[in-house]
């Protein structure tokens, strides 16, 4: 649905994105994260034909960026991370203005107009004007606005981004039922842990560069250095604490407020001994588990914070 071979802009000597190779396949959601100034701004502009690259090349749904732009716009829907609304309007006006610039006429407008009302849960504000939204609100009207001519892919810059809490756990509920509906979603976000949540695959880019690009789960691996455990047990925490610091497969034990963060040794694997040896020593374990990596540490532990 998105192919990319050697995707380059350039300003002057400043690579904004540097040979991009990109490949998202139907249905993928795919979570791009960067620092602010890293490309993925530049890269949604280049795929939704608003600014040509230096060089390189870019496939939507088979379109070439250069002769199928009119095919390429027809096929996406473009959410950029600030979008101008008509105060004036109605919220429902609003839809139906650019349902009618989308050529869908009659009855098939109104009908689709309440139908993205109430994909993104606006309905009870069709009335209302556009003006008296909230920031999310406004964005799930974005949502409503890019979908209405039922676009194959979906590019949505920061759709997060200025939300409260809930506002944020809205806009991600959408987006997993857009995923539901089939759509192939490219999407940009500081927020990782909820991309994590949504995304099937990842990419991280710094400084226009794509610095790792793949499934959520391999990448997490890739980063993943060493094992640790986080152990709890019913009583004598001390004891187990030095009972763990004596296995040979353990490189620290810390107390963290009731839990024993247990650090295995490089090249350990299999942990399951440690529990075996907890119970055979007449301790009662109330948790045993690997601490998991998350988005967060991953794009620390693959960025540097440097921006173009």
């Amino acid at each position: 649905m998105i192919e990319t071979h050697d995707l380059t802009k350039m300003y002057g000597d400043l690579y904004a994105l540097n040979r991009l190779n990109l490949k998202l396949d139907q249905g993928d959601v795919y979570g791009f994260i960067g620092p602010n100034g890293a490309g993925k701004t530049t890269t949604m502009r280049i795929l939704a034909t608003l600014l040509n690259p230096t060089w390189g090349e870019a496939y939507v749904c088979g379109h070439s960026i250069y002769t199928g732009s009119k095919d390429i716009r027809r096929a996406i829907g473009y959410m950029p991370d600030f979008f101008g609304v008509y105060d004036d309007m109605k919220v429902v006006e609003y839809l139906e203005f650019f349902a009618a610039a989308y050529r869908i006429k009659g009855a098939a407008r109104k009908k689709i107009c309440e139908e993205v009302l109430e994909l993104v849960d606006l309905t009870y504000k069709r009335d209302a004007l556009v003006t008296s939204l909230s920031r999310g609100m406004t964005q799930r009207l974005g949502l409503a606005r890019v979908l209405l001519h039922d676009p194959q892919v979906l590019l949505l810059d920061e759709p997060a981004s200025g939300l409260d809490p809930r506002a944020r756990i809205e806009i991600r509920a959408l987006l997993k039922e857009l995923r539901s509906m089939g759509k192939t979603i490219l999407v940009s976000s500081h927020i990782l842990p909820e991309l994590a949540d949504i995304c099937n695959k990842i990419g991280i880019i710094e400084q226009g560069v794509l610095l790792v690009n793949g499934a959520v789960v391999d990448v997490m691996k890739q980063v993943r250095t060493d094992i640790v455990l986080n152990i709890m047990v019913l009583d004598r925490l001390n004891d187990a604490a030095n009972m763990l610091e004596g296995q040979p497969e353990v490189e620290t034990v810390q107390d963290k407020n009731g839990v024993l963060i247990v650090k295995l040794n490089e090249g350990v694997l299999q942990y399951s001994i440690l529990a075996n040896r907890l119970i055979e020593q007449g301790f009662e374990l109330t948790m045993f588990k690997e601490d998991e990596i998350n988005l967060e540490t991953a794009f620390m532990h693959l960025t540097k914070g440097i921006t173009s």
